[in-house]
C-alpha cells in the first residue's frame, strides 16, 4: 500500500477534499491522510456539504496538525495550496517525496452558485488526477516513479 499525505495550511478544505476523495476510491493500494501547518478547529462546512452531496461519508474527517502525522510513513506528500508549498515542513516530511498540486480555494467564494461550481470543479479535478494514478501499477513503483506519476497527473489535468 502507498501512503499519501495531503497538506494545506489550515487543513479545512482542499486537503480534506483530497483525503476524502482518495479514500473513497476504496482501492487497497492507496491510503490518504491530510494535515496542515496551522489547522483550524473544524473542517469548512462547505467542504462537508459538498463531499456529502457526492456521496462521501464525512464522519471521520477532521482538521489536524501535521505534527499528528510524525509517525505516519508517507510515500508521498502533496501540498495542495501555494502557501503550504512555501512553508517550512516538519522533519518527517523530509523522508518523503514531495509534489505540489496547486488547487484554487473554493471556500473563499461568497456567491452560492459560484461556491458550488468551484467546489465541484476542485472535486472533479481531484477525481480525474486520482483516477489517472489508479490506472497504473502503483504497487510496483519505486518512490521516484510514484512521484513522477503524480506530477504527470497534475500536468494532464490542470
Amino acid at each position: 500500500m502507498k501512503k499519501i499525505v495531503f497538506i494545506c495550511t489550515h487543513n479545512r478544505c482542499r486537503s480534506i477534499l483530497a483525503e476524502a476523495i482518495t479514500n473513497n476510491f476504496t482501492d487497497p493500494r492507496l491510503e490518504a491522510k491530510s494535515a496542515g501547518a496551522h489547522p483550524v478547529d473544524q473542517v469548512h462546512p462547505e467542504t462537508m456539504k459538498h463531499l456529502t452531496l457526492i456521496g462521501i461519508d464525512t464522519a471521520h474527517l477532521s482538521s489536524q496538525s501535521w505534527d499528528n502525522l510524525n509517525t505516519y510513513k508517507a510515500d508521498l506528500v502533496i501540498t495542495v495550496c501555494d502557501q503550504a508549498a512555501n512553508e517550512p515542513c516538519p522533519m518527517w516530511v523530509g523522508d518523503s517525496n514531495q509534489v505540489h498540486w496547486s488547487l484554487p480555494d473554493p471556500s473563499k467564494l461568497k456567491n452560492a452558485s459560484e461556491l458550488k461550481r468551484a467546489f465541484l470543479d476542485v472535486i472533479k479535478l481531484l477525481q480525474n488526477r486520482l483516477n489517472f494514478v489508479l490506472q497504473h501499477r502503483i504497487e510496483d513503483m519505486n518512490a521516484d516513479q510514484f512521484k513522477t506519476l503524480f506530477n504527470k497527473a497534475r500536468e494532464k489535468y490542470s
